[in-house]
């Protein structure tokens, strides 16, 4: 029996989680509840219709689109299928605007799919209640890392929510979106604010935005409408600003970086409630004295050079 898991050797190596969120335009959230084969189009019980997307997600696609699972029975209604549209418009710098649909017959979910594929503005919707979305892997047949830590997790952060009393959050396992050697690992929606290696303490204080701003050190992930290289100047903004910091408009890019991207200089200007602006720029380099070796992986078995980054020239412009 192999008893390694990546979650752990990751720990152990002292990996900084951040700068792995992935920039997507899309989140396609479709309610259809596990076990889920490693990729949930491949199962048996999806019809000839939902498996054709497969075909059509390719790894073009996939740049802009993440296609995940989702299911919890509390949130289930009998005779529904629930497809959940995130999406982002490019030129507002804000959070990722919802479309949810309450749909009859599961297939309904391929058109409006493709229309998100294709670019195309989607009809309104109903259900468009104001809420959290809060996405937990669960999803072990992917990496056994998502079950073995993301299945508890999942129970302490339904836990946590009722014990919080926040009535506008909701809880979803999840198919897999990347990162499962940080796991448990989860997306919080409609931000698109990744995290890893949580706990109920940890959790807390990202639903309530309170507590100690540093643990945001050993879980954040990143922020999905930044690309990876600003992530990192992102989160230093954010220790040093503390939790107003959700409160800003913000916006970030790459000005430069070499061909490997070993060296990158970034900037974020944001803007506060009272209408202050400010920029920063910084150098994100990788830091050798810091490279690890993992395996980065359940199922491997040859090590990978993972490398770290660091902050250099922090200058307030």
């Amino acid at each position: 029996m192999n008893n390694f898991f990546c979650a752990e050797e990751s720990c152990e190596v002292k990996e900084d989680p951040i700068g792995c969120a992935l920039n997507r335009r899309y989140y396609v959230l479709l309610e259809f509840p596990p076990p889920w084969t490693s990729d949930p189009l491949d199962k048996k019980a999806l019809s000839g219709k939902l498996k054709g997307l497969k075909a059509v997600i390719n790894e073009e696609v996939e740049l802009f689109l993440r296609l995940v699972f989702i299911y919890n029975p509390n949130y289930h209604e009998t005779g529904y299928n629930r497809l959940i549209i995130y999406y982002h418009q490019e030129e507002i710098f804000s959070n990722y605007v919802k479309k949810e649909f309450l749909l009859t017959d599961i297939n309904d979910a391929v058109p409006i799919i493709e229309k998100c594929i294709k670019g195309e503005t989607l009809e309104s919707s109903d259900n468009n209640i104001q809420t959290r979305d809060i996405l937990v892997c669960t999803h072990g047949s992917h990496d056994k890392c998502c079950a073995k830590y993301g299945n508890p997790f999942f129970r302490q952060a339904l836990a946590t929510v009722e014990d919080l009393s926040l009535s506008d959050v909701r809880v979803w396992q999840s198919s897999h979106f990347g990162g499962h050697r940080f796991a448990p690992t989860m997306i919080d929606l409609p931000e698109a604010r990744y995290y890893g290696r949580l706990e109920p303490k940890s959790f807390a204080a990202i639903l309530t935005r309170t507590g100690d701003i540093e643990c945001f050190k050993n879980v954040y992930r990143g922020w999905g409408v930044l690309p990876w290289q600003v992530q990192f100047l992102e989160r230093e903004l954010m220790l040093n600003y503390g939790w107003k910091w959700f409160n800003y408009q913000v916006q970030g890019w790459v000005i430069k970086h070499n061909e490997d991207e070993t060296f990158n200089q970034v900037e974020i200007c944001f803007k506060t409630p009272d209408c202050m602006t400010n920029t920063y720029r910084c150098n994100v380099i990788e830091d050798k004295t810091k490279t690890i070796y993992t395996k980065g992986e359940c199922c491997n078995s040859k090590l990978t050079k993972i490398p770290q980054f660091k902050i250099t020239n922090l200058l307030k412009i």
